[in-house]
């Protein structure tokens, strides 16, 4: 018997598990998700967009539009930020982030003060934005890499029926 073929590649399993990670978040509009992985593909932090621990999510507003206090822009704390904030407590240098949207200025800087050293993101819808602009300015400054991830897969139905493992 020889060893399977369709296993899926370390960029789809670690997307994956920022994909599974913004599933965790209770935004009603956007939910991403950051993976941190060390060199020897160990995963070292792993975070979504939500608000800090100890804000209660039932009293912060998720609104996208209106006065700046009412929306939900000054207290939510974005996916790659967590992940860097909920590492194992290890040295980031070298490490890798997978994230499902390219980061903003914000996380941008925290990234290279971490030390990671790519960027694997699935989306850069943003682009255009000024705050996208920014980020892609500091990451080539710094000498940052990053890149789109490459699947093979279009999606991958996960199945929680005990008969399927």
């Amino acid at each position: 018997m020889k060893k399977r073929t369709d296993y899926i590649s370390w960029d789809e399993y670690f997307m994956g598990v920022a994909l599974l990670s913004a599933r965790r978040s209770k935004d009603p509009n956007t939910q991403v998700g950051a993976c941190i992985v060390n060199a020897k593909n160990k995963i070292v932090g792993a975070g979504y967009n939500g608000l800090p621990a100890g804000c209660d999510d039932d009293v912060f507003p998720w609104e996208k539009t209106g006065e700046f206090l009412e929306t939900k822009y000054p207290y939510i704390c974005h996916a790659e930020l967590n992940a860097i904030l909920n590492n194992i407590g290890m040295d980031l240098h070298g490490c890798k982030i997978y994230t499902a949207l390219f980061p903003c200025n914000e996380c941008t800087k925290a990234i290279i003060q971490s030390g990671i050293t790519e960027i694997i993101y699935l989306s850069d819808k943003y682009a255009g934005n000024d705050s996208f602009i920014a980020a892609k300015k500091m990451l080539d400054t710094a000498g940052i890499s990053y890149r789109k991830v490459t699947a093979r897969m279009e999606e991958l139905l996960l199945s929680f029926r005990e008969k399927d493992v």
